[in-house]
């Protein structure tokens, strides 16, 4: 296993989340989505829970110490970007996820260097836990993968829902720590394939018809 994997040596701890922080939640096509943010970059985004009061009351709990703006107030040029990329991925349009600047000092290298992965992977297309553990030279690292995809805190601007237990979808479409869990993956997934306008890549085989 890789070292960056296990917290081994030259490994950091991740730290906590720097202090001066902003949230906003804003309207999208998919609901109530929200964007918290730090003079570096993004520290975390949400997708929408099962209503708009739950997906205001998760911004709170998950970052406490944020002051919160309101949708129309001057933000930082990136945060305009995120959300501007927020509501055209869940409208089906086409978004470039890795043009956000994201604020990764509270990740471990194992984090950081799979999530620039995962905002790699082209809209309308995925890839497996154990592709993506290959390119990080990780034999037999999927588990690691799945295991940090599981606690991605920038969804969707990092896709973990582009990144599927098995090549193609086989063995499901696995997890997703979002409210409506695969439900919500694969209707993510059938967006990008609008936004692309075809099915491509691996998501050939994936049943979204009815989603």
């Amino acid at each position: 296993m890789n070292p960056i994997a296990e917290g081994g040596e030259g490994a950091a701890e991740p730290g906590s989340l720097p202090l001066m922080l902003q949230y906003l939640c804003f309207e999208t096509a998919l609901g109530l989505c929200g964007l918290a943010w730090s003079a570096q970059g993004l520290v975390g985004a949400q997708l929408p829970e099962a209503s708009r009061g739950e997906t205001r009351d998760r911004m709170r709990q998950r970052f406490p110490s944020a002051h919160k703006a309101r949708e129309g107030d001057a933000v930082p040029a990136f945060v305009q970007d995120a959300m501007d990329c927020v509501k055209a991925l869940v409208s089906g349009q086409p978004a470039v996820v890795s043009r956000v600047v994201l604020d990764e000092r509270a990740l471990t290298p194992f984090q950081r260097a799979l999530f620039t992965l995962a905002r790699q992977i082209p809209q309308g297309q995925t890839r497996s836990y154990g592709e993506l553990a290959a390119l990080l030279k990780m034999p037999g690292g999927a588990r690691a993968v799945g295991q940090a995809m599981g606690q991605n805190p920038f969804a969707p601007i990092v896709p973990c829902h582009r990144v599927l237990p098995a090549a193609g979808g086989r063995g499901g479409l696995g997890g997703f720590s979002a409210h409506g869990g695969a439900v919500t993956k694969a209707r993510l997934l059938a967006l990008e394939a609008q936004a692309t306008g075809q099915w491509v890549g691996q998501q050939g085989s994936l049943d979204l018809d009815h989603f």
